[in-house]
């Protein structure tokens, strides 16, 4: 029994480590696809990002957290401002790239 609320402490720690490592990401000036695809393609050059999704509509940047890494906030605001936009807010969100996809597509 001890072995198995071990093993049940150990993937919930694991869980809640992988629930917070994605960035929300509020960015003004992106109105086009084109716009999504630069800012998704300099993100993903970074070591630390595993997954981003751009969504224009609600002018955010979701960036996931490869396994094991700590996304770099500091960075994530440079890459966005050199490509030629205005970070808004950054803040730290539960959510993985494809769980946010899902909470969007739930609210349509």
């Amino acid at each position: 029994m001890k072995m198995i609320n071990f093993i049940l402490a150990i993937s919930l720690l694991g869980l809640s480590q992988a629930a917070l490592a994605s960035m929300k990401v509020t960015v003004n000036g992106m109105v086009c696809s084109f716009c999504a695809q630069g800012i998704e393609k300099s993100l993903l050059k970074l070591d630390e990002t595993k997954a981003v999704l751009v969504d224009l509509k609600n002018k955010v940047v979701i960036v996931e957290a490869k396994d094991g890494k700590t996304l770099n906030e500091k960075l994530i605001k440079e890459e966005i401002t050199d490509s030629g936009y205005d970070v808004v807010s950054v803040e730290t969100i539960p959510q993985t790239v494809a769980q946010f996809k899902e909470q969007m597509k739930a609210k349509k």
